[in-house]
């Protein structure tokens, strides 16, 4: 779907500031459409192509009521309407002031009452916002309707004049307060003249339990400065008001002008207290998951000191390399949990433990007469920590394979490029070397080589995927080798 900015700069001549008022007023229109209990749409005179004279309007935006029946299955966004079908809506747009009237919509069985509202920026009308809603059945309004509709007339008379949606309004958050929540109307002395339901409701679980009708809002508990700091900017504000830890309010207050002077303000709270406890748990738990994935890395590191420990007091070399491998097994473990235990969460960035170990690598196998450089290109993907960490040790398992076969005692060095390629299935890691390359008759399947043998298994069991090893080149002889690891994502 289209969005306004979209259409409005195909079908018209609308600047960008233009289009930015437009945009204001849908970030904010879901309080007009549940005050009104009416669907909404916003219509723009196609300009482009037509000389100059408009004779349709496409429609730019479009929002349903959570406090009626919509009046449309369909989306409207993106249809054009001709101005001998809409004449309630060109009347508005050239008289400059709304226009109410009884009309037959198509799709709809019955008449709908639509209002049509000039939209003003500066001294232009852009735009027309058609409040359409089904024609109510004879009976009283509630007290709950007549004050709703009191106040979307008021707001009705802003939008035409120019004065909403508000200059410095942002776009309402999932959080702010809508209508449904809860209702204050105040005048322009801050004295309460209607209170909903619902906020009857809030305003008792902030302690205030008397009739708050009559009463000046920081009467009831709100701050007095939120309030005047709205009617001295004209500008909404948005607030939270907390009993204890236990109770939440959210306040949204906008101001209501006439003529550009206050006449009071419409006030929407809601209940957040469950929403911030939930907060204050997922805090709570991810502070206890980074101290578990710190005290991991803080035990695997000990595991990994005894074992130098005992590395040192060990003879036989074929003992002391396999103690060096397992401290470096252990300590490419450790770096996940210490990353997990920074971040937190149950998610790691790859490439944040990729160069870790490359440089543990090249700390712990690089001998100075034989000097390699590594290079990593690529970015890593964001995985799992389980599977961080079996990644992690094949990955050890290949750099130290690559280090200790490619470049034997003898040798010059060479380079070692750690590639990572990540598509929507998986990530792939190649490990190129320029060394000495693999023997003519090898075999990765047939390896007894035990770090290979537990890449092997990590690679087919944990990730889900495969290892292989081959020549650079496929010419026979030639240097270097390839090294690649496939890893499946869920």
């Amino acid at each position: 779907m289209a969005s306004l900015n979209d259409l409005a700069s195909r079908h018209s001549e609308l600047s960008s500031e233009q289009r930015l008022h437009l945009r204001r007023l849908i970030g904010s229109w879901s309080l007009l459409s549940d005050l009104s209990f009416a669907d909404l749409l916003l219509l723009v005179p196609v300009t482009k192509g037509q000389g100059g004279q408009p004779q349709r309007f496409v429609t730019v935006g479009q929002v349903r009521p959570a406090t009626a029946h919509t009046l449309y299955r369909e989306d409207q966004v993106g249809r054009f309407s001709s101005f001998e079908d809409r004449p309630v809506l060109v009347e508005a747009l050239t008289s400059r002031a709304a226009v109410r009237a009884q009309v037959h919509r198509d799709g709809v069985q019955e008449e709908v009452n639509v209002i049509a509202v000039p939209v003003r920026h500066g001294n232009e009308t852009i735009a027309v916002l058609s409040y359409e809603a089904r024609v109510s059945p004879d009976r009283a309004n509630s007290d709950l309707e007549m004050a709703y509709d009191g106040v979307s007339d008021r707001i009705i008379t802003m939008i035409s004049v120019g004065d909403f949606p508000f200059a410095y309004e942002e776009a309402e958050s999932e959080l702010a307060p809508r209508v449904g929540d809860g209702v204050i109307i105040v005048n322009g002395k801050a004295k309460v003249t209607y209170s909903s339901p619902n906020a009857v409701s809030a305003l008792h679980r902030m302690g205030f339990h008397a009739n708050a009708v009559g009463r000046e809002l920081d009467d009831l508990g709100f701050q007095h400065d939120a309030l005047r700091t709205a009617f001295r900017l004209r500008v909404p504000i948005t607030d939270e008001i907390e009993r204890g830890t236990s109770i939440a309010i959210m306040m949204r207050l906008l101001p209501l002008l006439d003529a550009g002077e206050i006449t009071g303000a419409v006030v929407l709270l809601r209940d957040v207290s469950d929403l911030r406890r939930q907060e204050r748990l997922l805090v709570s738990m991810d502070a206890t998951i980074r101290e578990i994935h710190h005290r991991v890395k803080n035990n695997l590191q000990t595991v990994s000191s005894l074992l130098r420990l005992q590395g040192r007091r060990v003879e036989v070399p074929e003992a002391k390399q396999a103690i060096e491998e397992s401290v470096r097994r252990i300590r490419s473990i450790a770096l996940v949990h210490e990353i997990l235990a920074q971040e937190g969460g149950d998610d790691v960035e790859f490439e944040e433990i990729l160069r870790p170990i490359v440089a543990m690598v090249e700390e712990g196998l690089v001998a100075p007469d034989r000097p390699i450089i590594f290079r990593v290109i690529g970015d890593g993907p964001i995985m799992p920590a389980s599977t961080a960490s079996s990644l992690a040790v094949v990955l050890t398992e290949l750099l130290q394979n690559a280090v200790e076969h490619g470049y034997p005692p003898g040798s010059s060095g060479g380079n070692i490029t750690i590639e990572m390629v990540t598509d929507p299935e998986g990530l792939a890691v190649r490990v190129h070397d320029d060394g000495a390359g693999l023997p003519a008759d090898f075999d990765l399947n047939e390896s007894k080589d035990l770090g290979l043998t537990i890449a092997r298994t990590l690679a087919s069991g944990d990730l889900r995927g495969q290892i292989s090893l081959r020549p650079a080149s496929p010419e026979p002889g030639a240097p270097g080798a390839v090294a690649e690891i496939q890893v499946k994502f869920d």
